[in-house]
């Protein structure tokens, strides 16, 4: 599929706001379904907060996908902290996305907004003179889709991090309409910051498809009851328990986690 194809915001008379825009672009899920392509994986992964264990289980889901024989692609649209290494920006959460997946796509495909400053996106993209625009990552991500049979998007921060003054990442994975994993880091305090983001993907009408309770501590006090609570209330299944790993890898987080209940989720194949 090549991005002339109408899945990507029309071209209209008069420039339009990143809001008009929004309210007219096909989320590009959708536009792939209706195109007729066979249904393929796709999930968009959120957390409860910065540093949880979003990188880390996004490239666990990678690796599970690749083990199974499947091409897969991780995208990160936005990401903060990048450093010059080798002749390009590096990201530490792109770079391990990138080495779980086995589809590699130029940068500007996989992050269409890689920043240097390790801070909020919207005050990174002010510093470089850089508006965040929805419309390039959409296209991207048609592009990933296209190139893959299976696709891991992963958010930037938590689940409602401002991108611009009007727009933040609730947005975009609206606009994308994938079906959401949610990453919660075990601490104290999970359950509130989990449940509030239940509620928050629950009011922009999207799928919570599951849910991984990451240890950000070798010991939580209570945290075989803190999980228990989240389950009763969490109406998506608990996909796994990732202990606190000396070798956080994604091999190693891969076998706390079974994915196969996601929508889509590929069946073994073949890989002899």
């Amino acid at each position: 599929m090549a991005l002339e194809d109408p899945v990507v915001v029309p071209v209209v008379d008069a420039p339009a706001t990143v809001e008009e825009e929004l309210e007219v672009a096909p989320a590009p899920a959708t536009a792939l379904a209706a195109s007729g392509m066979p249904p393929r994986f796709s999930c968009f992964v959120t957390g409860t907060d910065t540093e949880i264990g979003k990188t880390l289980v996004s490239s666990a889901m990678l690796h599970a996908l690749v083990r199974q024989g499947v091409k897969a692609c991780g995208m990160k649209p936005v990401a903060a902290g990048a450093v010059p290494r080798g002749g390009r920006l590096h990201n530490d959460d792109c770079d391990q996305l990138e080495a779980a997946g086995n589809v590699h796509l130029p940068q500007s495909i996989t992050t269409p907004f890689l920043l240097k400053e390790p801070a909020a996106p919207h005050i990174a993209a002010a510093l470089e003179g850089i508006a965040i625009d929805p419309v390039p990552i959409l296209a991207a991500y048609v592009e990933v889709a296209a190139a893959s049979d299976a696709s891991v998007v992963e958010g930037v921060g938590g689940f409602r991090v401002p991108l611009t003054d009007t727009y933040d990442t609730a947005d975009l994975a609206q606009q994308l309409d994938l079906p959401v994993v949610l990453v919660v880091g075990m601490r104290l305090g999970c359950i509130n910051h989990a449940l509030l983001t239940v509620e928050a993907i629950a009011a922009r009408g999207l799928k919570l498809a599951g849910w991984v309770a990451n240890a950000l501590e070798p010991e939580m006090a209570f945290a075989d009851e803190n999980i228990e609570a989240l389950a009763d209330r969490i109406p998506a299944p608990l996909l796994g328990r990732v202990p606190r790993l000396a070798d956080a890898t994604a091999a190693a987080a891969a076998e706390y986690l079974d994915f196969t209940s996601l929508p889509n989720w590929p069946a073994r194949r073949n890989t002899k």
